[in-house]
């Protein structure tokens, strides 16, 4: 049973496995953000061109 728990003790697999866990969760979360905000860009740039299709300005 001691030589288990020094095993156990000495694994460092899991500790990695948590690391890149941490590190895959926050590259999502950043992600996310990217492609929310540059979706809310597009969509007022889209919003703008179908403005001027309906409208458009006097020159």
């Amino acid at each position: 049973m001691k030589n288990f728990t020094q095993r156990f003790l000495s694994d460092n697999k899991g500790v990695t496995a948590i690391e890149y866990g941490l590190i895959a969760g926050l590259v999502v979360l950043v992600i996310a953000g990217a492609v929310s905000s540059v979706g809310s860009n597009i969509s007022t740039v889209l919003q703008d061109v179908a403005n001027l299709i309906v409208a458009p300005k006097a020159s």
